[in-house]
């Protein structure tokens, strides 16, 4: 018979077998190496030892022509004094580098404390299981994972003769995190994490179109069954082929209705970063020093939530040990809250929202969103799109940037239609989106039942940092949107 652990002891003990057995190292190790960091006054420090596994493919003129692997491993030590930070990091983990940088980082602290230091009985952190620990690149064997792209080439160019070209990736990441924090708190994940991407590119007399479709999780390879590659490869050769037909897009201020799903990029852009706690704190958003007050229209409820099964941006703990949260920022149109690391709660006297993410070992926590996505509302999507008098209804989006401080926005729609008297006429390209996210989000004037997810494919880039997120949104009618043309 096989006794299983509770989740949060077996992820503990995977981190410990792959990054501290392995190098001599226990607990006692990690003690004292936080105990040379607090022999100087400092207000936070901590041990984040990190695994990553992982593996890449990419079909190109239908062949499998790059298969990449890399293993990746190492500590980043961190000491927090006021609003300083001091982070040295190695990718040699052994007891004498951990010793080595905790006496760096410690010189932060003008001050060293008198006499012993206090060693914090050990905590393990609680934590949630959104997700299994499976290492994914074993879930698929190398040749099945061939095959599978094989297939989207060979279903892509069976949709239609025009056709030209197919591109198919598959990626894979196994990454395990452990965190040793000065008030004795341990904490660790197990994170697995899959993508399949498929980009078509259609030709027609000379002109040629992109479309792209794709999905993921935390979950292995087998997610990607036959009814669902075959929707990915569906909805990326529709893409290219409706951009075919696409005209100009007009310019002007004008009625814009954003589809269901990845569309909410705009959110995550536009208010989302306005929202992180490092912004606020410093005074240096449009949303700064507002909580309490109407940002927003009323219906319009936003959320971070790190705590959803199996989605690309959820974590079971975040990168400084701390459980991740469903935070809701704007409840009916009111600014509640922002999403907090613990260094940036603690200078605000608020509570940690499970928001500290990092890049790697070698990078700095800071905050970050996980899952970004607005509630639904009462109209159905059809109503919404029918009360357009003349505006654009845009399906999807490609990249988009926001200045923190005006909260100014510029996104670009990979997918749209110009729509007159409630009817779709015909689809554009070349429409950008551009406004302010604190006067957006007071021009929703309607809001559809149907709030999606993105299918995972979102991530996030701030400070030079990339971190998996998920977004999310209704169908939405906004009032009076800048749209740049080509008209």
């Amino acid at each position: 018979m096989m006794i299983s652990r509770e989740p949060t002891l077996e992820r503990l003990a995977v981190a410990k077998s792959l990054l501290l057995t392995p190098f001599g190292l226990d607990e006692s190790h990690l003690a004292r190496a936080l105990a040379e960091i607090k022999a100087h006054q400092v207000d936070e420090a901590d041990l984040y030892f990190q695994y990553t596994r992982s593996e890449g493919w990419s079909l190109e003129e239908g062949i499998v022509k790059t298969g990449s692997f890399s293993i990746d491993q190492g500590v980043g030590v961190r000491a927090v004094s006021g609003e300083k930070t001091a982070f040295a990091y190695s990718d040699d983990i052994s007891e004498a580098s951990l010793l080595d940088a905790a006496r760096t980082v410690r010189s932060i602290s003008s001050s060293a404390q008198l006499g012993r230091v206090r060693v914090p009985s050990k905590k393990i952190a609680s934590s949630r299981s959104l997700y299994s620990g499976l290492d994914p690149i074993a879930s698929l064997d190398s040749t099945a994972k061939v095959k599978l792209l094989e297939k989207v080439e060979q279903l892509a160019r069976a949709k239609d003769p025009r056709v030209a070209q197919v591109m198919a990736g598959l990626a894979a990441e196994y990454d395990v995190v452990l965190v040793a924090r000065a008030d004795g708190t341990l904490a660790a994940d197990v994170r697995p994490l899959v993508r399949l991407s498929v980009t078509v590119i259609a030709e027609q007399q000379g002109r040629r179109e992109v479309g792209s479709a794709g999905g993921g999780g935390r979950f292995g390879f087998a997610y990607f069954d036959d009814a669902l590659i075959g929707q990915y490869v569906d909805e990326a050769v529709s893409a290219a082929l409706t951009n075919l037909e696409a005209r100009p897009a007009p310019a002007g201020e004008m009625t814009v209705v954003l589809g269901a799903g990845w569309p909410g990029i705009l959110l995550h852009e536009a208010i989302g970063h306005g929202l992180e706690g490092d912004f606020n704190r410093k005074g240096s958003s449009a949303f700064s020093g507002r909580i309490g007050q109407r940002v927003a229209a009323k219906g319009v409820t936003v959320l971070d939530d790190g705590t959803l099964s199996d989605r690309r941006g959820s974590l079971n703990v975040d990168d400084e040990g701390n459980a991740s949260g469903r935070n809701v920022l704007i409840e009916d149109g009111i600014l509640k809250g922002y999403i907090q690391d613990a260094m940036n709660a603690r200078l605000m006297g608020v509570k940690p929202t499970g928001n500290g993410r990092r890049e790697s070992y070698a990078h700095v926590p800071i905050p970050r969103m996980t899952n970004t996505y607005m509630l639904g509302g009462d109209k159905a999507p059809e109503e919404i799109v029918a009360s357009i008098k003349k505006g654009l209804y845009a399906t999807n989006f490609g990249g988009g940037q926001v200045d923190i401080t005006s909260g100014k926005f510029v996104f670009s729609a990979s997918q749209a239609y110009w729509v007159e008297n409630g009817k779709i006429l015909y689809p554009v390209k070349g429409a950008t989106l551009v406004g302010s996210g604190p006067e957006v989000l007071k021009r929703v004037s309607m809001i559809g039942n149907d709030m999606k997810l993105d299918s995972g494919v979102g991530t996030c880039g701030k400070e030079g940092q990339s971190v998996p997120v998920g977004v999310g949104q209704p169908t939405l009618r906004i009032d009076g949107l800048t749209v740049g043309g080509t008209a």
